[in-house]
């Protein structure tokens, strides 16, 4: 695949950055395995991409971008997958036992059931502002343009409010 110092340089990037790759495994796939399977195609597109990465931009802006795309591919085949064979809504399987937790876990398990319910770019918008990403390095991640970024922003932010109030969270 390629020489053994690019092999050490691209495993000591990812071990650096892998925080990005479990949190976005986390936001657009639910189950272990599944999770585990999208890790391991992004690191491999990263893999294929690294000798294009041209140092334009900050590594972790790239990776985003890739981590991203390959995500967000998943999940638009997995939606085609859904659409032919109709499974149970994922609303009837709901969390274990909400009563078990604390307020704020329950509202942060909530923020995670939004925000992974959103539209596959609104995810990945709302992954980036939790990151505290900036609105220049969220545009080049997502190839969208800053003012853009800062309207999405605020629109899903008040459908996720809207979303907890109607069950009495503010």
């Amino acid at each position: 695949m390629g020489t053994p110092k690019q092999n050490e340089q691209f495993l000591s990037i990812i071990e650096q950055h892998k925080g990005i790759i479990y949190k976005i495994a986390n936001s657009f796939k639910k189950d272990e395995y599944d999770k585990k399977d999208l890790m391991q195609e992004i690191i491999l597109q990263l893999w294929r991409s690294f000798a294009s990465y041209d140092e334009k931009s900050k590594f972790s802006t790239w990776m985003y971008r890739v981590a991203l795309n390959v995500a967000i591919a998943s999940y638009r085949q997995e939606k085609r997958k859904k659409e032919l064979i109709s499974p149970m809504p994922d609303s009837i399987i709901a969390f274990a036992d909400e009563n078990d937790k604390s307020d704020k876990e329950y509202e942060l398990s909530l923020l995670h059931q939004f925000i992974c319910e959103l539209k596959e770019l609104d995810r990945a918008l709302m992954l980036l502002y939790l990151e505290e990403r900036s609105g220049k390095e969220m545009a080049e991640i997502l190839g969208l343009s800053e003012t853009n970024i800062r309207t999405k922003i605020n629109r899903v932010k008040e459908q996720l409010k809207q979303r907890f109030s109607k069950i009495n969270i503010k």
